[in-house]
C-alpha cells in the first residue's frame, strides 16, 4: 500500500482513484484492474492499517466448514502473488480437521513431496469432488465464500486432491487460490477490501482509464529518487537482504511456488 505502487501512482496524476482489482478465472487466467472501486452490491471488510508499513492485511472473525462453525480470531495478509494459502494455529487445525472429517474419499498416507498435509484419493465414482463448503467470516459479517479450496495432482497415472491449505508457523496469507472466482477490490482510498462473484472475462468499468487523458507524460511514471526495493536493500554488511525477509519478519512462505519437478508428480 505503499505510495510507489502502480495504483497510488496513476491516482496521483489524477489518471485513476487509488484502487485496483484483481479476478481470478477458474482456469487460472484473470485480469487486473486499475481505478477499480467495486460495486455497490459487493461484501466489504476493512484493512487493518499498520502507518509504519501498511499492508494489505483483514480480520477474520469465524470459520465455517460444511456443517460446522466456529468463532475465530486472527488477522491476514491478503496476497495474490502467494499461490496457496497459509494459516497457522488454531485456525490451520480446526479448518484442516472439519474438512477431513466432511470428506468421504480415502485420505492418502503422507508424502513429504508434496506442501499440503490433507490429501485424497479421487474416487472412480464420481466425476465431479465432493468436498463441504468452506467460508471465511470477517470483520464486519460479510460472508468470504472459497470456491476452490482442492488442489489436483496427477500421482502415478492416478489423481488426487489436496486441500490447497500449508501449516504456517505463525503468518496467515490468504492466497491466490482462495480468490479463485470472486472479483477482489483493494480499495487504499476507503481503506477496504471488496469482493463479489464475478466471471473474469466480463467488463463491469467503475472507474476505468481515460482513453485520451490530457497529460500523456502522466502514463509514464518513474519510481522516486534512490528507490530500492525491499528485497534488494542491503542488510548492513555489504550484501544483499533476503527476499523472505520482510521488515525484520523471516518469512520463507511468502512468495513460494511450488515447483514439483519429480516426474510422478503433476500439478493439474
Amino acid at each position: 500500500m505503499e505510495k510507489i505502487s502502480v495504483p497510488s501512482i496513476l491516482s496521483s496524476r489524477g489518471l485513476t482513484s487509488d484502487s485496483f482489482s484483481m479476478c481470478f478465472g477458474h482456469d487460472g487466467i484473470g485480469r487486473i484492474s486499475f481505478g477499480d472501486n467495486g460495486s455497490s452490491d459487493q461484501e466489504e471488510t476493512p484493512f487493518n492499517l499498520n502507518q509504519l508499513r501498511p499492508t494489505y492485511n483483514i480480520s477474520i472473525t469465524g470459520v465455517s466448514v460444511g456443517n460446522s462453525s466456529i468463532d475465530a480470531g486472527f488477522s491476514s495478509l491478503f496476497d495474490s502473488g502467494t499461490s496457496f494459502t497459509y494459516l497457522a494455529d488454531p485456525a490451520y487445525t480446526y479448518l484442516s480437521e472439519s474438512f477431513n472429517a466432511q470428506v468421504q474419499d480415502k485420505r492418502q498416507a503422507p508424502d513429504s513431496r508434496i506442501p499440503f498435509e490433507y490429501c485424497y484419493h479421487k474416487s472412480s465414482n464420481h466425476t465431479k469432488i465432493q468436498i463441504p463448503d468452506l467460508s471465511l467470516i470477517t470483520k464486519g459479517g460479510s460472508d468470504f465464500p472459497v470456491s476452490e479450496p482442492v488442489i489436483v495432482i496427477s500421482v502415478q497415472h492416478e489423481y488426487v486432491y489436496c486441500l490447497g491449505i500449508v501449516k504456517s508457523s505463525r503468518l496467515n496469507i490468504i492466497g491466490q487460490n482462495f480468490m479463485t472466482g470472486l472479483r477482489i477490490v483493494f480499495d487504499s482510498e476507503r481503506n477496504i477490501l471488496g469482493w463479489k462473484k464475478f466471471n473474469c472475462y466480463e467488463s463491469e468499468d467503475s472507474n476505468p482509464l481515460p482513453v485520451n487523458p490530457k497529460n500523456s507524460s502522466a502514463l509514464s511514471p518513474t519510481a522516486p529518487k534512490n528507490y530500492t526495493p525491499e528485497g534488494m536493500k542491503g542488510n548492513g554488511n555489504g550484501t544483499q537482504a533476503d527476499p523472505s525477509s520482510i521488515s525484520g519478519l523471516s518469512c520463507p512462505v511468502c512468495h513460494t511456488l511450488i515447483r514439483t519437478t519429480d516426474p510422478m508428480y503433476t500439478l493439474w
